[in-house]
This record gives C-alpha cells, sequence and structure tokens, in this order.
C-alpha cells in the first residue's frame, strides 16, 4: 500500500526542518569557532604586551616586575606566562602552572623575538604568544583553545537549542499542514467512493484553498450531472418500454387471434394490416436505437461522395408528396436555380431529411404546409404549419425523449429518438442543426454543411 499524502508531506517536513538545523548548526560552529579562534587569540595577544609590560617595569628592589598583579590580571582565564631571560634559563611561571614550555618558544623568547602560533600537544590546541621584554628575553602566554571558547561554548548550546525548537515548531507545523492538506482530498476520495457505489446525494463543503475549493465544486457537479443523466435514462427507458409494450400487445393480441382461428376472413386480413403497421413500428424503433448506439461506436461509417443537395431533396419530394397528399397535407419544395454540391454522404443525409420530415407530418394538420427548402449556401430546411414549438421547447428539441414527454397525449408524438438521431447524425456528417421558428406557423428544423 501506499503510504498516506498526510504521512509524506509531514516526513517531507520535517526532513526539510532537519536538513536546514543541521546545515545551520554546522555553518554557525565553523563561523563562531573561526570568529572565536580570532577573537581569543587577539585578546591573548594584548595579554601579552601587558604582562610584558608589567613585567619590564622594574620594582623599588630592582627585581623584575611584580607578579602578583600578573596572576590577578588573568586569573581564571587558564592562562599560563612563562618568563624567559635572554640566557634561555626559564624563571618560576608568573601565573598559572599547567601548560608546558615547548623548546621551540623558549628559545624564540631567549632571542627577544615576537611570535604568535598555535601547537598541537596530546590532541589538543594551544594557543602561544611570545612578548619580548627589552633585551632581556620575553614571557610567553600558553592557553588552551577549548577555555579561550568557553564562551564561545555557550553561545553555541544557546543556538543549538533555539535550532531544535524551530525543529520542533516545523515539525508540529508541517504534521498540522500535511493533516489540513490530506483531509479534503480524504473527503473528495470517500464521495468518489460513494458516488461509484451509486450515491448521488454526495456533496461537499466549498471551503478550504482554491484549489481545495474547485475540487469540491467539480465533485458537486459531477454529482449533479450524474443524478440528471441516470434520471433522463430511467426516463428514456420507460418511454422505451412504454413504446415497445404498445405494439407488442397489439401483435399479441392478433398473433393469438389468427392462431385461435378467432380472426377469419376479412377479420384475418385486418389483423395481418394490423401485424405489418405494428411491426413495421416496431422495427423502426429499434432501428433508431441501433442507429443511436452506432453512432458512439468506432463502426459507423460514412461513404463520402459528391451529393448534389437539389436533387437530393427532389428525390425526397416525390417519396413525401405521395404520403402528404394521403392526409391532405401540402408539399412545397424550395429549390435553388443551380446545384448545390457537398461532400457527404447522400444515404446517412437522406436519413436527416427523412426523419425530419416524418416528424414534421405527424404534427401537421390537413390543409397545412409541410416544406422542404435547399438554399446555393448548403442549408437545407423542413418547415411546418403545425403546433410548433415554444421557446423553451426548442432548447431541449433534440434531447433523447425530451419533446415525446411533453407532449405524450397531448399531440401525436413517435419514438422519441428521431430529432435525438437526426442530431447525432448531423453533428458526424460535420454538420449542425437547429431548431426554430417557421413562416408557415409551426417548427422549422435547419440543417447547415460544408460545401466543396
Amino acid at each position: 500500500m501506499r503510504p498516506p499524502l498526510a504521512r509524506q508531506l509531514a516526513l517531507a517536513t520535517c526532513g526539510v526542518a532537519a536538513f536546514a538545523v543541521l546545515v545551520s548548526g554546522l555553518l554557525a560552529l565553523r563561523l563562531t569557532s573561526g570568529a572565536y579562534d580570532a577573537t581569543a587569540r587577539a585578546t591573548l595577544h594584548r595579554q601579552a604586551q601587558l604582562v610584558a609590560e608589567l613585567v619590564s617595569r622594574p620594582t623599588t628592589s630592582g627585581a623584575a616586575g611584580p607578579r602578583r598583579p600578573v596572576g590577578r590580571l588573568l586569573a581564571g582565564s587558564g592562562t599560563t606566562v612563562i618568563r624567559v631571560l635572554g640566557d634561555g634559563r626559564v624563571l618560576d611561571r608568573v601565573a598559572g602552572a599547567t601548560l608546558p614550555l615547548d623548546d621551540r618558544d623558549t628559545a624564540t623568547t631567549a632571542a627577544g623575538q615576537a611570535e604568535s602560533i598555535i601547537r598541537r600537544t596530546r590532541g589538543q590546541r594551544i594557543f602561544v604568544e611570545v612578548e619580548p621584554v627589552g633585551s632581556d628575553g620575553g614571557v610567553v602566554l600558553l592557553q588552551r583553545a577549548r577555555d579561550a571558547q568557553a564562551p564561545n561554548r555557550t553561545v553555541l548550546r544557546r543556538l543549538l537549542l533555539a535550532l531544535l525548537v524551530g525543529l520542533s515548531a516545523a515539525a508540529v507545523v508541517g504534521v498540522l499542514l500535511a493533516g489540513r492538506l490530506a483531509r479534503p482530498l480524504t473527503r473528495a476520495a470517500d464521495a468518489a467512493r460513494r458516488l461509484a457505489a451509486g450515491d448521488r446525494d454526495v456533496r461537499l463543503p466549498v471551503d478550504g484553498s482554491a484549489e481545495v475549493a474547485d475540487l469540491a465544486r467539480s465533485l458537486n457537479a459531477l454529482a449533479g450531472a450524474l443524478a440528471t443523466s441516470e434520471g433522463r435514462q430511467r426516463d428514456f427507458l420507460m418511454s422505451v418500454s412504454h413504446e415497445l409494450r404498445t405494439p407488442l400487445t397489439a401483435v399479441r393480441g392478433f398473433a393469438e387471434a389468427l392462431a385461435d382461428g378467432v380472426a377469419t376472413g376479412p377479420e384475418a386480413v385486418r389483423a395481418g394490416v394490423v401485424l405489418q403497421a405494428e411491426s413495421a413500428r416496431l422495427q423502426r424503433l429499434v432501428d433508431d436505437l441501433l442507429d443511436l448506439a452506432r453512432l458512439d461506436a468506432d463502426d459507423f461509417r460514412l461513404d463520402l461522395t459528391e451529393v448534389d443537395l437539389r436533387s437530393l431533396l427532389t428525390d425526397a419530394g416525390d417519396v413525401w408528396g405521395h404520403r402528404c397528399a394521403v392526409v391532405g397535407v401540402e408539399l412545397r419544395l424550395e429549390l435553388p436555380a443551380r446545384p448545390v454540391v457537398v461532400r457527404t454522404d447522400a444515404v446517412r443525409l437522406r436519413q436527416v431529411v427523412d426523419g425530419l420530415a416524418e416528424n414534421a407530418l405527424r404534427v401537421t394538420p390537413s390543409g397545412r404546409p409541410l416544406v422542404l427548402s435547399v438554399t446555393e449556401q448548403a442549408v437545407l430546411q423542413v418547415r411546418d404549419g403545425g403546433p410548433g414549438l415554444t421557446d423553451e421547447d426548442l432548447a431541449v428539441a433534440f434531447d433523447r425523449g425530451a419533446l415525446h414527454d411533453l407532449y405524450k397525449g397531448v399531440r401525436q408524438v413517435g419514438t422519441g429518438l428521431g430529432l435525438a438521431l437526426v442530431a447525432r447524425l448531423v453533428q458526424r456528417l460535420g454538420g449542425s442543426v437547429s431548431a426554430g421558428h417557421a413562416p408557415e406557423g409551426g417548427a422549422a428544423f435547419t440543417v447547415r454543411l460544408t460545401q466543396t
């Protein structure tokens, strides 16, 4: 299993903080050590000058300078002061008695030379300051580096404490921040699992940072869209089930009448006519469903050729003119003077025209017109003189089953799939389709195609 995001963020924050503390501590140690070394050596040098001045100052007895003031001056500093005469003799230590004198330093002091160096003795660093005293040798000041850096260790301890406090604060803030960042993601993951399980009432609070709020809004919108989509699917399935049930009931009833010998003679002929009509209705519904399914599949094929829209609409007029005459509807053709050629699938485009014409003829009353029109700009129109559509209807005209549900029982309706199928076909043909109001008083459906 992958580690939780909160743990990763907390570990990353603590790791970065620890690294920063380590680097800061090392840099501080190096910088302060160098600075305290320089300061300690400068202080020791000034002390050496002061001691040399005190030692060279004669007393009333003519002896060497006083030792007690030097002892009081350097008391508690861990400094050893040694007097070396010009002949190389080493007198008693003026102050302290802990550090041995190097032979090289004795020779340097006896020669009356000044020197400021660092010696290493038994694994420890020793600061050495040699200061001449007139022409009679000089004094040597010796001090351990660790004694000189005692104040530095105090500063470093305080700095280390401050860094540890900072590290602890960073760790606490990192853990809290990681929890705050991961908590909305955990809620979002839980909401997604509930959505996957079928719960459509999932809603997340829109709060937190901009990204978290955007994620919550997106999941809420997804939940709403899924609920709407599933509601439409349920309505569509109920509508299709109803459309199937009606012809199936008729087919079953008349088939049973024929099988039982109840329908004979003219009644048998009538039963056959009903069976044929209802079978055709079932076939049309099944074909529409299959076409809608294939439009989303990869095997939906288009045979693109050069098609003359004027000729295509003329052929459609021959068919629909007869059907309109049967019900007393006037068919009008509006054709341009010249051919209008587009590159498209002639069969699928004729399917679009037939679908729109059938939808129009179904609602057009006797004595009213049905118009098939094409312009030189490759714009096809099917208009009717029926009851038309409201502005609200136009917005959902191509939604699957929308108009069917609105007008079932009010006016003649089809399967509820025709206009949805037309819209998908036109889209696959690379065109666009829209619904509007016709000057004939009914609805107008406009298909725009791209000319070659």
